[in-house]
């Protein structure tokens, strides 16, 4: 989520942009964009279910890819991870590659979870800029990640990195992407018709609508559509995307009462940061907030669904 992002009346801004790490066989590391991180997949399991084995024939081809490649699998725990055109679905575009060797030498024990995010900060920043060919939005959907060696790779001396790039969700699950990275809108939108889990009182990945879920996605608008003289003010933006986002809630919902629903109209808004990557798109959205602000409540159901439903507002979370 963009700082600054839920515009629900009456909500504390909730903290839910986390930068969580996907699995390629338990060697994708988080980069700390934000300060929280977590593992999912093999990586929480220790390593099992072969995570940190010997690579198959494409693995080990996609682990050592150049940069500009591609990669897509089908599972978090990407055992079939493979290099794929970037005109094709994928979760992770290589961008550099970098050699710690002279910092790890032949003996030097395999780093831990620290020393990874670590060098992962140290390595993986720098380069980004010079490779996109311009700045990569902090509060975009791509973010970067660094590649690692498996534990056995290190063993026999592999001391390569691949440092990438890949859009992560508030929940942690990877998004597949089209195109290379550097002719990609930024933008963190999602499309139309999109819910999002909830997770807590926060947001999750996106689930089927018809599934308890945070919010929904019910139009993408372009800001650069109106504002035509520069970065608008949030005041601006928040003024401009309040008529536009009801007119769009009419349209998607067919004129449904969005209070009779107890459901509430929110968008997201652009930091300078964000328009100076060219990042100028955001959502509408519509979700049930719980009473004291502190969050969203459980709705089930599509909002152009007249079943649509959500728990009492003194309950439920």
């Amino acid at each position: 989520m963009s700082r600054g992002a839920e515009r629900f009346p009456h909500m504390k801004t909730l903290t839910t942009r986390v930068v969580m790490a996907g699995v390629f066989l338990g060697a994708v590391i988080a980069l700390a964009l934000s300060v929280a991180f977590s593992w999912t997949g093999t990586l929480a399991n220790g390593g099992a279910g072969g995570g940190e084995g010997k690579l198959t024939e494409a693995a080990e081809k996609a682990f050592h890819s150049p940069p500009g490649t591609c990669l897509a699998w089908a599972a978090q725990d990407a055992a079939d991870a493979h290099q794929v055109p970037c005109g094709q679905p994928h979760l992770f575009e290589v961008t550099t590659m970098v050699d710690i060797g002279a910092q790890f030498p032949a003996q030097a024990p395999f780093p831990g979870l620290d020393q990874w995010q670590d060098l992962a900060q140290q390595k993986c920043n720098s380069d980004v800029r010079p490779y996109l060919g311009h700045a990569l939005d902090p509060y975009g959907k791509l973010t970067t990640n660094l590649l690692r060696p498996t534990a056995a790779q290190w063993a026999d001396g592999d001391r390569q990195l691949r440092c990438g790039l890949q859009w992560a969700g508030p929940g942690g699950g990877l998004q597949p992407t089209t195109g290379a990275a550097r002719d990609q809108d930024q933008s963190l939108v999602w499309a139309p018709g999109t819910c999002l889990a909830l997770a807590g009182k926060g947001v999750g990945d996106p689930v089927d609508c018809s599934k308890p879920h945070s919010y929904e996605i019910i139009a993408t608008l372009d800001l650069a559509s109106n504002f035509k003289d520069g970065y608008p003010k949030l005041d601006d933006q928040k003024a401009w995307l309040d008529t536009e986002c009801n007119k769009a809630a009419k349209d998607y919902t067919g004129g449904a009462d969005l209070g009779q629903k107890k459901l509430m109209l929110g968008w997201d808004s652009r930091e300078q940061e964000s328009w100076s990557a060219g990042s100028t798109k955001v959502n509408c959205k519509v979700a049930a907030t719980l009473a004291d602000g502190s969050g969203f409540q459980a709705v089930t159901g599509s909002v152009k669904d007249q079943a649509a439903s959500t728990p009492p507002t003194s309950g439920g979370n």
